[in-house]
């Protein structure tokens, strides 16, 4: 029998099993492309409605893009953008 008394502890996810927002997006780009949707139009469809049918199921890529936050998402594009931009690429 269990002793219901004691605090239990939480088990967090260690950092080295957190998702990469690119990782996330190589996936949902490669899923989406497979399946023959525009990966682009979908991916901005979802990041600014929140609505994941715009994401397709396959390779779970639904659940996968749902792991993060929208706005670590934004964060990731408009950083690697910028980026580019400022190494002159």
């Amino acid at each position: 029998m269990e002793n219901f008394d004691q605090t239990m502890m939480f088990k967090r996810v260690a950092d080295d099993e957190k998702y990469q927002a690119r990782d996330v997006f190589a996936v949902v780009y490669g899923a989406l492309k497979e399946k023959g949707y525009n990966p682009i139009n979908q991916i901005v469809g979802y990041l600014l409605s929140g609505d994941p049918a715009y994401i397709t199921s396959h390779q779970n890529a639904r659940v996968l893009i749902r792991k993060l936050e929208r706005d670590e998402l934004l964060e990731e594009l408009v950083g690697s953008y910028l980026t580019k931009l400022d190494n002159g690429e």
